[in-house]
């Protein structure tokens, strides 16, 4: 007995194929040699697929970029502030390496010429994550892991900042030591002072 096609199972597999070849000809090609025609004859869908769903490459690049940041999106709690930044880090430099071929450069270096992906890159991606990062300190707060009139958006320009600075002027990416650094800096200048006057 035969069943008919399931519309919306061919739907979500197509969707996943394109995504694939995206992330397949990025890591490939780079952003800038990305094209439609090349993600449709990748994936085995037509054009006017793509353009259904998204209306432009930077838009297919932007929802994959959406999937594959989990760790930004739902940071983790160990309990240890420092290791969970550095996870956060640590992802977010994977996002955007090597620059010449790293998906997440390329949204970024496109959206400063189209805004309307500069507005779905801040509203899909930035904000949110902006928020889960700020959730993950004033839980530390609450912990007293860090100072309670700590200002988060500061915070969050310290961490991040150094990241988009390197990538900006071709510096490279944090080594490990750097990036370890880079966190211990910024946690002492917001950790509570301890006393150390004598009783």
């Amino acid at each position: 007995m035969s069943r008919e096609p399931n519309p919306a199972r061919r739907r979500e597999s197509s969707r996943r194929a394109i995504l694939t070849a995206t992330g397949e000809l990025c890591g490939e090609i780079g952003y800038g040699r990305l094209t439609i025609e090349a993600i449709a004859a990748r994936a085995g869908a037509s054009k006017k697929t793509i353009y259904r769903w998204w209306p432009s490459k930077g838009a297919v690049v932007l929802e994959l970029l959406d999937e594959i940041a989990t760790v930004a999106a739902a940071p983790p709690d160990t309990g240890d502030l420092a290791a969970d930044l550095h996870s956060m880090l640590t992802e977010v430099i994977g996002l955007l390496t090597p620059p010449h071929n790293s998906p997440g450069t390329g949204v970024i270096a496109e959206a400063l010429q189209d805004p309307d992906l500069a507005r779905d890159l801040r509203e899909r991606i930035i904000r949110p994550r902006i928020a889960t990062f700020k959730e993950r300190l004033r839980r530390a707060q609450d912990a007293g892991q860090l100072h309670p009139d700590a200002d988060l958006d500061v915070a969050l320009d310290l961490l991040y900042g150094p990241l988009y600075h390197r990538l900006a002027l071709h510096l490279g990416m944090p080594d490990p030591a750097y990036l370890h650094s880079l966190i211990t800096h910024v946690l002492r200048a917001l950790t509570p002072p301890t006393s150390s006057a004598p009783h």
